[in-house]
């Protein structure tokens, strides 16, 4: 059975490249009818925070991105990690190391200074002599001196990486007793069994590390999966400018869950030219066998895009819901459908529409002045009274087409043209040129509303 995992460190917000590595891992497992695990390493207590760890578990709850048993928190596991040291200790494979912090700096300048790289000299391996009394130990394991290390990539395919160059006999315990990253990722996906590692390719270079402890312990390697970074448009790391933020602020923004997952799954995976996947499709059709071995572009347009279609196709009544968070309470308008059919066509986020919302339902309290001075030109406020008074001789206004037909008919007593009423009407009712159907809008804020905005307008704007 395939067994994936994902593991952040709550030292700070779940970030889009997480969440991507998660949704990676997520599908794999779902479409092997495996498991997909949530490990929280928390071992760093003095950069841990436990808002961070909330936010990473309420994202995954926004996203539906549900894992399997309970979470598990490396903090509460030490004990497992200082039993398996004490086993290496004792087989003699990892030993304890006396070199002080002012020894260790002596020798790498020492090497500097003859242009080696700057490594630890394994003075302690097989030491044999007295110890210092004065320095606590670090543990190290004993790492191949000499040889190859092959790593079979699912994505980069082979790759093979020198002992020499890449170990020495790292640290997997510090002075203090706490043992360190890779010592500690090796034995929890090992015990929790897991069979596949897919991450980002910023991991490769501790592979051979883990790679070390899995075989001292004589677990079993897992597969491993290195996914290439997501860069910005210029080629270059992601930063938080492009979008390299928290997941939950995508929620803040108006992205539905779906479209985000939607944009992510197509950040260095495809299969053909689809643009758009259901999530059935994504745990039906995802290999990460098939993911990119160069990075990917993150686009923001390709964002809104998908956005829009996922917001398109929600029914009025998940889109009242979903709006209610932007203080926009339509679940009970009796306008609604008429009003969320015009904007879900014109909507790229929720916060767009939310903001489109308030415009049509909330009077205008100021008028955009280059508006006024190109809609209201000669007889247009005369325009406007001749169609307020339309307005207050007609009954049963309700539909859109109810008002279309009253524009139409001044337009045609008049025999002016359609910008005439259109454009002053429209800074009328919403302070502006821009916005959706003139006719939707007086439908959705109705007769009298319409009549007091037209008023305040001929009244309150100077020509």
């Amino acid at each position: 059975m395939i067994v994936t995992r994902f593991a952040p460190s709550p030292t700070g917000y779940l970030h889009i490249g997480g969440l991507r590595t998660a949704l990676f891992s997520y599908l794999w497992a779902r479409k092997n009818g495996g498991k997909f695990l949530l490990r929280i390493e928390d071992t760093d207590e003095s950069r841990n925070s436990e808002a961070a760890t909330q936010a990473i578990i309420e994202a995954f709850a926004w996203v539906g991105l549900e894992h399997d048993g309970d979470i598990t928190y490396q903090s509460q596991r030490k004990e497992v990690y200082a039993q398996y040291l004490q086993q290496l200790l004792d087989e003699g494979k990892a030993y304890y190391c006396y070199l002080s912090k002012e020894e260790l700096a002596a020798l790498r300048e020492q090497q500097m200074a003859a242009k080696e790289r700057p490594r630890y000299d394994g003075r302690y391996r097989d030491f044999d002599g007295e110890v210092p009394r004065d320095i606590d130990p670090v543990i190290r394991i004993k790492a191949p001196l000499s040889g190859t290390m092959v790593i079979d990539d699912g994505i980069k395919g082979e790759v093979v990486f020198q002992a020499e160059d890449i170990l020495d006999d790292f640290i997997i315990a510090r002075a203090d007793g706490t043992p360190t990253y890779n010592f500690v990722v090796a034995i929890d996906d090992a015990l929790m069994g897991v069979t596949e590692v897919i991450r980002g390719d910023d991991h490769l270079s501790n592979t051979p590390k883990q790679m070390v402890v899995y075989e001292a312990l004589g677990f079993d390697v897992p597969k491993f999966y290195h996914v290439p970074m997501i860069h910005n448009q210029s080629g270059k790391k992601l930063s938080k400018r492009d979008g390299a933020t928290d997941v939950m602020a995508y929620k803040t923004m108006g992205y539905l869950p779906e479209a985000l997952l939607n944009f992510l799954v197509r950040l260095g995976w495809s299969h053909g030219d689809q643009e758009i996947f259901s999530f059935d499709e994504m745990c039906d059709l995802f290999d990460p066998k098939d993911i990119n071995k160069s990075a990917s572009i993150y686009n923001t347009e390709k964002l809104d895009w998908l956005n829009a279609h996922y917001i398109k196709n929600s029914s009025n009544t998940e889109l009242a819901t979903l709006l209610e968070p932007y203080g926009i309470t339509l679940v009970s308008h009796d306008k609604k459908e008429i009003l969320l059919d015009v904007l879900k066509e014109r909507a790229k986020t929720l916060e767009e529409m939310a903001a489109m919302v308030n415009e049509i339902i909330s009077a205008p309290k100021t008028y955009d002045a280059k508006a006024v001075k190109k809609a209201f030109k000669g007889d247009a406020k005369a325009i406007l009274e001749d169609f307020t008074m339309k307005l207050q001789v007609r009954d049963d206004m309700h539909l859109p087409s109810d008002y279309h037909e009253a524009m139409e008919e001044l337009v045609n007593e008049k025999g002016i043209g359609f910008g005439k009423i259109g454009q002053p009407l429209r800074v009328a009712l919403l302070g502006k040129l821009s916005g959706p159907g003139l006719d939707t809008v007086m439908a959705v804020i109705g007769k009298d509303e319409s009549i007091r905005r037209i008023s305040n307008a001929v009244t309150g704007i100077e020509i």
